[in-house]
């Protein structure tokens, strides 16, 4: 499996026999620039503009964003319902927890995850090896907040995503906290790749948990 970050929280996940999956698609947003994908699966975890911008995608694909099973060319998603907020949507709404099972590996991605899990969501979303988690504070978790999501879910593999860099504007800059925050309260090994590319066998590598941050990548 290879693992491309396109910016915010946009992830291009392909599997060993070429199945392209796309998750939360932008577009464009505040410095940020996506290209069109040809995919096989479009992942939206809930219904903002910085997420839901599905006419990147092309190509004959299934669409997932509900909190339901999904299966194809031997991938599995499940959904889990969570929020936007901490007081269950009445600020910024409904979000998806989004666990894939794509070549033996278990990656969870958070979409703009508002508050810590209950233990029927952490049951609900099962054993995790990757987790995709907001850490840029503002609208979603914090670095600290997102800390905790490690230690409740428990993967070998930790990305933040909706976080600032470089490429964001003004806006972004002010709206989002840098990744260090995260990474200092995660007290998690570190490592920075253009791209993560993992087998079953080579996810057993990776002894205790690591933070990877991808670069963002406009192609």
């Amino acid at each position: 499996m290879k693992l491309k970050w396109y910016g915010h929280s946009s992830f291009l996940l392909t599997s060993e026999e070429g199945t392209r999956v796309l998750i939360d698609p932008f577009n464009k947003f505040l410095g940020y620039r996506q290209p069109s994908v040809e995919v096989d699966i479009l992942t939206v975890t809930h219904d903002h503009r910085d997420h839901n911008q599905i006419q990147v995608a092309t190509g004959s694909y299934l669409m997932v964003h509900r909190p339901e099973s999904y299966e194809k060319n031997g991938i599995s998603v499940h959904g889990v319902p969570t929020f936007h907020d901490k007081v269950e949507g009445k600020k910024r709404g409904s979000n998806i927890v989004f666990t894939l099972q794509i070549d033996g590996i278990s990656v969870c991605h958070c979409g703009d995850l508002g508050h810590l899990l209950s233990e029927e969501q952490i049951q609900a979303i099962g054993p995790v090896d990757v987790l995709i988690v907001p850490a840029g504070g503002g609208m979603t978790l914090n670095g600290a907040e997102a800390a905790q999501v490690i230690k409740q879910l428990n993967p070998k593999i930790a990305i933040p995503m909706h976080y600032r860099t470089k490429a964001l504007g003004l806006v972004g800059r002010l709206l989002f906290d840098k990744a260090d925050k995260f990474i200092a309260a995660s007290g998690c090994r570190h490592v920075e790749l253009k791209e993560l590319e993992l087998t079953k066998e080579s996810l057993s590598g990776y002894t205790g948990q690591t933070v990877v941050t991808l670069q963002y990548q406009q192609q």
